[in-house]
């Protein structure tokens, strides 16, 4: 069975990880990039649907494409980060379903259904842009999630055809530590959980 982990590393991924708004001037390579991907595909989505999609957004013309899609506040720490991450949905992810999920027909439980792909994908490529954050905490990178964007701006730009949608967008990168706002409150267990 397996052992938990050191606490050192529950310290990177959760309780010293922090979210970042300013960046190091140290770039982030495609290795790296490669090696988060081959680590955040391993987490669980429903019947292995994987709908996520990802562009990575590096270069100088990929930044000013995206800028007018970014709202006022996102804008100067996304065009600082090294990375940001559009992490998308594929709309046609039931397609896959045959390869990725053998063991039945589950492509045949989405025919037909608009609403049920769109919660599956919508909930599963969320958790899948949940572990690449995870990834990248393992592997060394700071993360920077937003939701503050137009996605129509976002689709036209990086996914056209209609078929992704995009979810939210996450920058990457070597976090300036001193330039963190003071770390937030949580809700305590009693307050969010419950034993039934």
């Amino acid at each position: 069975m397996p052992s938990p982990l050191e606490p050192s590393v529950f310290d990177q991924l959760f309780r010293q990880a922090r979210t970042h708004n300013a960046w190091m001037d140290q770039p982030v390579s495609e290795d790296q990039l490669r090696t988060l991907y081959n680590l955040m595909k391993w987490g669980p989505t429903s019947a292995n649907c994987s709908p996520a999609r990802l562009v990575f957004v590096i270069s100088a013309e990929a930044k000013a494409r995206l800028k007018p899609a970014l709202l006022a506040g996102n804008v100067d720490k996304t065009m600082a980060a090294p990375v940001t991450a559009i992490i998308g949905m594929d709309m046609d992810f039931p397609e896959s379903l045959p390869r990725l999920f053998p063991h039945a027909d589950a492509r045949s439980w989405f025919v037909g259904n608009a609403a049920l792909i769109e919660a599956t994908a919508f909930r599963n490529s969320s958790l899948q842009g949940a572990y690449l954050m995870l990834a990248a905490r393992s592997l060394g990178l700071d993360c920077g999630p937003m939701s503050g964007f137009d996605a129509a701006l976002v689709e036209k730009e990086f996914f056209p055809g209609g078929r992704i949608k995009a979810n939210f967008l996450c920058n990457l990168g070597y976090g300036d530590p001193t330039a963190l706002f003071s770390r937030g409150p949580r809700l305590d267990f009693d307050e969010a959980a419950r034993i039934v």
